[in-house]
């Protein structure tokens, strides 16, 4: 004998309405609960809003690392570009983003050799061949990600207009039109706002 959603253990008759009018609004009532749950679980989600404001190769990868880990938490994630922080969703920028030697305490040259010209051509190219070297997502596979997994990626329109850019010149699936207003009410509602 096989079981019902009933929860009697036993099939109804098919010909017996009584008894299918009654399995049905018990599989209705499973089905709104369910909803309900659903509903119940996506308002507890947590949110996260991040604002990411520099462009160097060593700053790109704190926000996206952090909003693509929080997404494969289930939190809702939002990333707010601004400034050279815009520079990490430019399509061709994305890729060739340089890191500082001056004023980074832990690059391994002193600021005086550091300040040399060429020195940050060498020192970005030390750190990708380290990135290549330890299959370390790229700045683009992280986009990627991030995009993947739902994390909402805007651009500061106020940046972009200041820095000339067109949303062409992002990378598909990026936020725009967004401003500082709305990155505030992002901030206000989420419950981790960080800043880098």
């Amino acid at each position: 004998m096989s079981s019902d959603a009933s929860g009697t253990g036993e099939v109804p008759d098919p010909t017996d309405t009584e008894s299918l009018a009654a399995l049905r609004a018990r599989v209705d009532d499973l089905e709104e609960q369910v909803a309900a749950a659903r509903a119940d679980d996506a308002d507890d989600r947590k949110r996260v809003t991040i604002i990411a404001t520099k462009g160097t190769l060593d700053m790109a990868y704190p926000p996206l690392i952090l909003a693509s880990t929080a997404a494969a938490f289930g939190w809702d994630v939002t990333v707010f570009h601004t400034f050279w922080g815009l520079d990490i969703l430019h399509r061709e920028k994305a890729g060739d983003l340089k890191l500082s030697s001056v004023g980074n305490p832990s690059m391994p040259v002193p600021n005086a050799v550091a300040a040399l010209p060429g020195m940050d051509a060498v020192t970005t190219r030390m750190m990708r061949r380290r990135i290549e070297e330890n299959g370390t997502a790229t700045v683009e596979q992280l986009i990627e990600t991030c995009l993947e997994t739902g994390v909402d990626l805007q651009a500061c329109q106020m940046t972009m207009e200041l820095m000339d850019y067109d949303e062409d010149d992002l990378h598909e699936g990026v936020t725009t039109g967004v401003g500082a207003a709305t990155a505030l009410g992002e901030m206000a509602d989420a419950d981790v706002q960080l800043l880098v």
